[in-house]
């Protein structure tokens, strides 16, 4: 963990400070694997909130941490990029949610297409906790305290028709490696922020190509080879970021 994240609740649980029982893998994490002692200091913060240090400030006989917080810096800036995807195998879903969060993107959208396997949004990930704990690991990961949201839409017409991205009025791209217009190295640094749509593995059909076509959307190659869901997600959020001059050092 490359910070402790703490939920907003967590910090009125006890009055002496913010309370860790000792089975929970932060508590097993700060001692077993930090080796931290009372008296230590760690990176933590409040999930959807500031971050900054945290203080051991007793172990407790049973291994109960009790950790004070100073927390006065403000989240990291979120990446100006979100996400229409096709949904992915329930496999590689947990996993495309951490990467995402990782990278700081604002919104992921996931949506049922043509081409896409029905059976893969019946996966219980999105309404058990497992969504919302991958997108908690990415963010650790990053050491970042918020997290992207995440809907869920039964097909991209439905998606193209509720049109959930109009007030920020994004630059709109879809990743098509078959009937492309161009390719990602063609964008530009700008300061629009960028809705990037990704098919299922097998690509997007030619009524959604020309639906997303009227709907506004560029379609933008990631090369000639045919890419995993998550993969194509990954890989396109790295081009875009490159492209609008988001990875550089600050």
């Amino acid at each position: 963990m490359n910070i402790i994240l703490f939920e907003k609740h967590e910090l009125t649980e006890s009055a002496l400070g913010v309370l860790l029982q000792p089975r929970d893998k932060r508590t097993i994490h700060l001692l077993k694997v930090l080796r931290k002692k009372r008296g230590d200091c760690f990176d933590a913060g409040v999930l959807e909130g500031n971050w900054g240090k945290g203080r051991i400030e007793t172990i407790t006989p049973e291994g109960s941490l009790v950790c004070s917080l100073e927390l006065h810096q403000a989240p990291l800036p979120r990446s100006p990029i979100s996400l229409g995807v096709g949904f992915p195998r329930p496999i590689q879903l947990k996993r495309l949610l951490r990467d995402l969060a990782t990278f700081g993107v604002e919104k992921v959208d996931l949506m049922g297409t043509e081409l896409g396997e029905p059976s893969y949004r019946n996966t219980t990930v999105l309404t058990d906790g497992g969504a919302r704990e991958a997108l908690i690991q990415g963010a650790i990961q990053a050491r970042d305290t918020v997290i992207p949201l995440v809907q869920d839409y039964p097909s991209l017409t439905k998606w193209l028709e509720e049109r959930p991205w109009r007030d920020r009025n994004p630059l709109l791209i879809a990743a098509d490696n078959l009937r492309p217009q161009g390719t990602f190295a063609q964008l530009n640094p700008t300061n629009q922020p960028l809705l990037i749509a990704i098919g299922s593995e097998r690509g997007w059909s030619d009524r959604e190509r020309d639906s997303l076509e009227a709907a506004g959307f560029c379609r933008l190659s990631l090369g000639n080879r045919a890419l995993r869901t998550d993969t194509a997600c990954v890989a396109a959020v790295v081009l875009a970021l490159e492209k609008i001059g988001n990875l550089g050092y600050t």
